[in-house]
């Protein structure tokens, strides 16, 4: 388990993984682009369906920007593609099932739900510039208004 904190001013950890295709995607391949990368627990599941579908409302924005939205989780490419058709979302959705890049942000670790400790994925987003920096890190992220709020976050470092 990682205890990387990925700060602001941070290059970004390069990774690469597989898309809900099957296809190979490296954070490198979007160099010059800004990047939000948002680590999520588990595809179809009421708050990560939140946050894909808010992404999903701004995706016209963001690209507008010059942003790639990037979801990544530990579900399979199939449930990953099952979740993309069953909302019509407009993010590019990873998997990460041997949980390697979301040790490398410091995503996975312990939470608390109910009483209850447990290991899993920690809701959390980063914001990467054009030049492959951290411009914004969120930790412990609500879903819901969050694709708003990081919006409003990339309007104010894009100008």
């Amino acid at each position: 388990m990682s205890n990387t904190k990925i700060k602001e001013g941070m290059k970004a950890p390069e990774f690469t993984s597989i898309d809900a295709n099957n296809g190979k995607i490296s954070l490198s391949d979007y160099k010059g682009k800004w990047i939000v990368l948002y680590f999520y627990p588990a595809d179809d599941t009421p708050g990560c369906t939140i946050e894909a579908m808010g992404f999903t409302k701004l995706a016209k924005e963001f690209n507008k920007l010059n942003a790639t939205i990037l979801g990544v989780s530990p579900d399979n490419c199939s449930s990953h593609q099952k979740f993309i058709d069953k909302y019509s979302l407009k993010v590019e959705l990873l998997s990460d099932e041997g949980k390697e890049v979301q040790k490398l942000y410091g995503v996975w670790g312990k939470k608390k739900f109910m009483g209850r400790e447990y290991t899993g994925t920690i809701r959390s987003t980063f914001l990467i510039n054009p030049s492959g920096k951290i411009a914004k890190a969120w930790h412990n992220v609500r879903a819901k208004g969050h694709a708003e709020e990081v919006l409003d976050e990339l309007k104010k470092k894009s100008q």
